[in-house]
C-alpha cells in the first residue's frame, strides 16, 4: 500500500531558488532544455531553458564522462555541477558542469532557429510551427507579461469583493444576437458558443453581487484583419448596486492601474526584453462620442461619414488627438447611440436617442465595451419589442428582472487586443498563443 503525501522536496532546483539560496561553491542539480550550445574548443556554453530564463552551464573537457558532440539543442537534460557567481551569464550565475543526463533527444533538426534572439521569419510561418516558435524567449515573454494581465485583474477584483465565476459557452442563443455565431447540434436541438457571457453574468450579479471571468469567447465574424480574431479571451466583469455606468469605468481604471504596478514590479525583465513602456494610467479623459467624432474631424479635417459608429480610422485619430492633447494612451468614449448597442444597454434618460455606455481606447483601438444595463422588467421587454424582438426567445435571462434585479453595470475586455496594443505589436495574432481566425484552425 502506498499513500501520496503532496509535494515532496525537490531533488533539483530552480533559478528563483538559486537566487535566493546561499549555493555559491556547491553542487545542485537542475533540469531544463538544451536552448543552444557555443563550441568554444576545449570549453563548452550550454544554455539551458528554464521558464523563468537561461542558465548558462559551462562544459570543461575531462570534467565531466559526457561527450558534449552527443548532446543536441532541445535535448531535455538533467545536469549536477557547481554554482559559480558570473556577471556576464544571464541569472548572474553558471554552472561548471560534473554531470549530463540525457531524457529525452529530438528526432529531427529544429526547422526554426528558436534561440536566435529574434525569429526572422514570416508571422505564417510563427503561427504554423507556433509549438516550436513559442521556445523562443521573445515569444514566450509577450505571454508571460500577458499572464500578469490576466493576474492582475483577478487579484484586483478580488480585492474588490468579486466573485470568480465560470459561465456556460455552449447556449441556446448568443447574447448579441445576430448572424456571427457559431451554430452547433447539440442532442438534436440548435445551440451556439458563446459570443458573451453577458447573460450570465449579470444574472450572477442577483446572486453575488459583483462577479468576473476571464474566458474564451467565439464571433462568426468573417473579418480576416490585423485586429479580428474569432475566438479570444474576455476578461469581464459585472457589479450591482452602481449610481451610474461611471463606477464601471472608475473600477476599470482603477484595475489597470494595479496591472500597470504589477507588470513594472514582477514582469520587468520580460517588460526590458520586449522594450515595453508602460503607458500612464493616473487617470483616464473621458469624452462622448458624439464630441469625439467631431474633435477629430476639426483637427484633422476628416469628414464624419458615419454618424452612429467610429470607423477603424476615426478611433486611430481617437487615440492620436488625446495622446496629442492630454498625452494619455487610453481615452474612454461615453454615450453611443442606441442603435448601435445591444437591447440591453440603458438609453441616456437625457437623450434617448445616446446610451449610457462607453469604450475604451488604447493607443487608438478599441479594447473594451461596457456600460450601464436596463434592470427594470418592463423597460427592457419594451426597448426589445421596439427592435422586434419576441420576449420569449429569451425567458430564461428575463427572468432574472421579472424578479428584481438592481442598478448594474459591466464590462468586457479583449486580452488579445489589450495585449497586443500594451507590446505595441501590429496584429492580434501575436498576441494569441494559438489564434483562431478565418483561414486558422491548427495546430
Amino acid at each position: 500500500m502506498e499513500f501520496v503525501n503532496g509535494v515532496k522536496e525537490k531533488r533539483v532546483l530552480d533559478i528563483r531558488e538559486v537566487l535566493e539560496g546561499e549555493y555559491e561553491g556547491k553542487e545542485i542539480r537542475m533540469n531544463g532544455a538544451v536552448h543552444t550550445i557555443r563550441h568554444m574548443g576545449e570549453v563548452a556554453f550550454v544554455i539551458l531553458r528554464k521558464s523563468r530564463g537561461l542558465v548558462q552551464c559551462v562544459y570543461e573537457a575531462g570534467g565531466t564522462d559526457f561527450d558534449i558532440r552527443d548532446l543536441k539543442e532541445e535535448s531535455a537534460v538533467e545536469v549536477m555541477g557547481v554554482v559559480k557567481a558570473e556577471e556576464r551569464a544571464p541569472q548572474g550565475f553558471e554552472i561548471r558542469l560534473k554531470e549530463i543526463r540525457v531524457l529525452s533527444q529530438p528526432a529531427e533538426p529544429l526547422p526554426l532557429a528558436v534561440s536566435k534572439w529574434k525569429l526572422n521569419t514570416s508571422l505564417e510561418t510563427k503561427l504554423s510551427l507556433r509549438p516550436i516558435s513559442l521556445r523562443n524567449v521573445r515569444e514566450r515573454a509577450k505571454f508571460k507579461i500577458q499572464e500578469g494581465i490576466v493576474r492582475g485583474f483577478r487579484d484586483y477584483l478580488l480585492s474588490q469583493g468579486f466573485t470568480e465565476i465560470r459561465t456556460p459557452k455552449i447556449v441556446a442563443r448568443g447574447a448579441e444576437g445576430g448572424s456571427n455565431v457559431f451554430k452547433l447540434e447539440y442532442f438534436n436541438k440548435k445551440a451556439e458558443l458563446g459570443q458573451s457571457p453577458q447573460f450570465y453574468k449579470q444574472t450572477m450579479v442577483g446572486v453575488y453581487d459583483r462577479v468576473f471571468e476571464a474566458a474564451p469567447v467565439f464571433r462568426a465574424e468573417k473579418h480576416n484583419t490585423t485586429r479580428h480574431l474569432n475566438e479570444y479571451t474576455s476578461l469581464d466583469f459585472e457589479m450591482g448596486y452602481i449610481d451610474s455606468f461611471r463606477d464601471v469605468m472608475d473600477m476599470e481604471t482603477g484595475m489597470l492601474q494595479y496591472v500597470m504596478r504589477l507588470l513594472e514590479q514582477e514582469y520587468k525583465k520580460e517588460l526590458d526584453m520586449l522594450g515595453v513602456t508602460l503607458p500612464e494610467v493616473g487617470r483616464i479623459p473621458a469624452v462622448r462620442f458624439d464630441q469625439a467624432k467631431e474633435l477629430v474631424s476639426r483637427k484633422y479635417d476628416r469628414k464624419i461619414r458615419n454618424p452612429y459608429d467610429l470607423e477603424p480610422e476615426e478611433e486611430l485619430l481617437i487615440g492620436r488627438y488625446f495622446k496629442e492633447e492630454y498625452g494619455s494612451d487610453f481615452v474612454f468614449v461615453t454615450h453611443y447611440p442606441s442603435k448601435k448597442r445591444p437591447f440591453y444597454a440603458m438609453d441616456d434618460p437625457e437623450d434617448p436617442k445616446f446610451t449610457l455606455s462607453f469604450d475604451l481606447m488604447f493607443r487608438g483601438l478599441e479594447v473594451t465595451t461596457g456600460g450601464q444595463r436596463i434592470h427594470d422588467y418592463r423597460e427592457i421587454t419594451d426597448k426589445m419589442e421596439k427592435r422586434g424582438m419576441d420576449p420569449e426567445d429569451i425567458a430564461s435571462y428575463l427572468m432574472i428582472f421579472k424578479y428584481g434585479m438592481p442598478p448594474h453595470g459591466g464590462l468586457g475586455i479583449g486580452l488579445e487586443r489589450l495585449t497586443m496594443r500594451l507590446l505595441d505589436e501590429q496584429n492580434v495574432r501575436e498576441a494569441s498563443l494559438f489564434p483562431r481566425d478565418v483561414t486558422r484552425l491548427e495546430p
